[in-house]
């Protein structure tokens, strides 16, 4: 940006190039971008530098120094991000905060401060030392004129690779992280010469680096990286949400795809098929060394391809079942069912509810010297010690059905299936179930009594469901509140009994909500918490499960029998301060 203020300024007959040479001169020697050099040698007026800037990013200006801002706007930026970024919060205006910047075309600060706000932000220009000024009254401490906050050397005339370079000084806080990073898994020979050109040119590089030290710093469990006809969207899904967190230039798209399949073993050169792949890479955390997988995803879509890369970090893996969220009678009738020597296990829900956490936690618990247990799995998320685990491939016939023959004659006690997909599968799964093993897997349903009728639809007689069949255990995940900013909130008996509460709960009941924080990015939840119903098959549903009995009925019996509701589940935890109702209300039905 630097050359071409002082280019337009010379351009304008604003200043001489005896004036320019010497502000660079100044700038060489002290740092900071050149704008405040030439204000502070006396060759502009402020104004006429905010006036001009304004005209060349195309956005409104703003004198900060006759402008008095709210507290309460101040406080949506942290005194970090405004000192790093040289902006300051203006204005709020519904979901859209004004912001200052020295530099509106710095699109790393803003989507850092949307995601951290919630906010759509606008931007207006303003001169660095009102910026800096501005940044020193409203938090109470002088910032510098370094040039961590900045961009400097960028303009409106910047290239994309340019703003590349600069990801890892927009993001200082990933720096030492970025060059750190270690691809363990590398594709050997590349047949595309062009394509893995471009994901090896080092601005690229450093790029993906970010996104990928980004996610794990924000504690994401998926990148999502999709294209567009005008603009490469990034978001991160965080404790179950998707936020947007920066938008590249479209000259990126190719060549962070490319670079993207180069590091997960894909073929670069297809671009027609979906491809699913691995990285994993190595880093420094607090002075050691870390691994994390990444699980990668591309899919063909109308303006390219669209990579998901789910984390996998087995260090945030909950292996402890009392503190996943189970009540406690919950747990006993779950903990009783995976310790049986034989029958089946199921755990259902939708996709990205923490099933695999729970199959896990389950295996964790009854892993043992003394048995044999192993697992087909779609992809193998996590490694465990002691366990056979094998890598489902269907395009070379090792299918779920196929694995779980041969683990029959593998001497099993314990077999978990990664997923229950066909009538073969079940099948097998079911008779494994009734010739002396213990058999967990999983179901796509809505809850857990309508496990037993999608069992059905898929082909296996009742006689063998109801013989087979220990337990079902159905689940969801919500926010859980931030603990550093969770606070009592009253609401209305009515909402509360609406909700499900009983009418003497409805009356006594607080629940809470987060204020937002820092810890928690102004969201007030911090992580997720576990919905549990589990259904234990006892003699009477076992009985109506023969005769064919809808879920509706099975759902009336197992309630009957002490089985608590998901919905019930979630009631407990919104009293008990771990969540709120409209999480609960978000994910489960009366």
């Amino acid at each position: 940006m630097a050359l071409q203020v002082g280019e337009l300024l010379l351009k304008e007959k604003r200043i001489t190039s005896d004036q320019l040479k010497e502000a660079l001169n100044h700038q060489r020697q002290n740092g900071g971008k050149l704008g405040l050099h030439l204000i502070t040698l006396g060759f502009v007026k402020e104004d006429e530098l905010t006036s001009l800037l304004s005209k060349q990013y195309g956005v409104p200006s703003i004198t900060l120094g006759t402008f008095e801002i709210d507290p309460s706007v101040v406080k949506l930026v942290p005194a970090e991000t405004a000192a790093k970024y040289q902006v300051i919060p203006v204005t709020r205006s519904g979901a859209t905060l004004t912001l200052a910047m020295t530099d509106p075309t710095n699109v790393f600060a803003m989507d850092d401060i949307r995601f951290m706000t919630g906010y759509n932000v606008e931007p207006v220009v303003a001169s660095e030392r009102s910026v800096l000024e501005a940044v020193a009254r409203y938090y109470g401490r002088a910032v510098g004129n370094g040039s961590n906050g900045g961009s400097n050397g960028s303009g409106s005339g910047a290239s994309a690779l340019d703003i590349a370079s600069r990801a890892l000084e927009e993001m200082p806080e990933l720096a030492g992280h970025a060059e750190d990073v270690e691809v363990l898994e590398e594709l050997e020979e590349i047949n595309a010469e062009t394509l893995a050109k471009q994901g090896e040119d080092a601005p690229i590089i450093r790029l993906v680096n970010v996104l990928l030290m980004g996610a794990i710093q924000k504690g994401a469990s998926d990148i999502h990286i999709e294209p567009y006809e005008k603009e490469v969207r990034v978001r991160y899904r965080i404790d179950g949400l998707l936020y947007n967190i920066m938008s590249p230039p479209l000259k990126f798209r190719d060549a962070v795809t490319s670079r993207i399949k180069i590091m997960s073993k894909l073929d670069i050169a297809e671009k027609r098929l979906p491809q699913d792949g691995r990285i994993k890479i190595r880093f420094q955390d607090d002075g050691k060394q870390k691994e994390i997988d990444f699980r990668v995803s591309c899919l063909p879509t109308l303006f390219g391809e669209k990579i998901v890369m789910r984390l996998l970090d087995s260090s945030k893996l909950m292996l402890d079942m009392t503190k996943l969220g189970f009540e406690s009678e919950s747990l006993k009738k779950f903990e009783h069912a995976i310790e049986k020597p034989w029958g089946m296990v199921l755990v259902t829900g939708p996709t990205g509810s923490g099933k695999t956490n729970t199959l896990y936690s389950s295996i964790s618990k009854i892993n043992k010297s003394d048995t044999n247990i192993m697992t087909a799995e779609d992809p193998v998320e996590f490694n465990m010690i002691g366990v056979n685990q094998v890598q489902v491939r269907e395009n070379i016939g090792l299918t779920f059905a196929a694995t779980l023959r041969s683990f029959l004659r593998q001497d099993p006690n314990t077999i978990l299936v990664g997923e229950i997909r066909d009538f073969e599968t079940a099948e097998i799964a079911v008779k494994a179930a009734l010739t002396g093993h213990l058999v967990l897997s999983t179901l796509h349903t809505n809850d857990a009594p309508s496990t037993i009728s999608r069992l059905m639809n898929m082909g296996i007689e009742p006689f063998l469901v109801a013989s087979s069949l220990n337990l079902v255990c159905a689940q969801r995940l919500v926010r859980r509140l931030c603990k550093h900013c969770s606070e009592k909130h009253p609401v209305p008996a009515a909402a509360l009994a609406q909700a499900g509460f009983s009418p003497e709960d409805a009356k006594t009941v607080i629940p809470n909500r987060g204020k937002g924080c820092e810890k928690c990015n102004n969201t007030g939840f911090k992580g997720r918490v576990g919905l549990y119903e589990v259904m234990e098959i006892t003699e009477d549903l076992r009985e109506l499960i023969l005769v064919g009995a809808s879920a509706m009925e099975l759902r009336r019996k197992a309630v009957e029998g002490g089985m608590i509701t998901l919905r019930q589940s979630g009631l407990r935890k919104v009293k008990e301060g771990v969540t709120t109702i409209d999480e609960v209300v978000r994910e489960t039905v009366k």
